[in-house]
């Protein structure tokens, strides 16, 4: 950040008063700019047993396979967040079951809130973020093909909860491959 989006002025990068950081800092205005972490929002889409996927056609991981997914609007709810991702990149309109599971991804700066859901109508098509939308079944997943980590963390816990038919709300974390040499994973 090179200037403060209150008065236009330059800011400085330092440790505001009362604070335990540095921050983006305007002098001119005293303006202390925050940064804080994107979160994501995205569902499992599920219909006779199948989930719906989509190719990405965009980067990161363009060609890649994922869950729909993507930003939190300001003035959304994250159920209506998942709903809106999912109707743009998959042309599909969903129901909100629950929460499924949220997972921290600290170097990358983001949060995610992965929710079940049931896909309402048997239509579905690309959108401009996807080539292809599919179905598949648990044994037909590209695990290969798998966009992000994240994606494949929250299928795989998927798969594993609907073999007892009950699904508990996880938490965790998602490291980097700095993070995981470090802990020696």
């Amino acid at each position: 950040m090179n200037y403060c989006s209150n008065c236009g002025d330059t800011v400085k990068f330092c440790t505001p008063a009362g604070d335990d950081r540095p921050r983006y800092l305007c002098e001119s205005c005293d303006t202390v700019h925050y940064e804080n972490p994107k979160i994501v929002v995205g569902c499992i889409p599920e219909k006779d047993r199948k989930i719906l996927l989509c190719r990405r056609a965009i980067e990161p991981r363009s060609g890649k396979w994922t869950l729909p997914a993507g930003y939190l609007e300001n003035g959304e709810t994250v159920e209506k967040g998942a709903q809106r991702e999912t109707l743009e990149e998959a042309g599909a309109k969903i129901e909100i079951l629950a929460p499924y599971a949220l997972f921290n991804i600290c170097y990358v700066n983001q949060i995610y809130l992965m929710f079940r859901a049931r896909l309402l109508e048997g239509t579905f098509k690309a959108g401009s973020e996807s080539t292809e939308v599919r179905l598949f079944l648990g044994e037909d997943i590209p695990w290969d093909q798998i966009a992000f980590t994240v994606i494949e963390k929250t299928l795989r816990l998927y798969f594993k909860d609907r073999l007892t038919g009950a699904y508990p709300f996880h938490i965790g974390d998602i490291l980097s491959k700095t993070e995981i040499n470090a802990v020696g994973y």
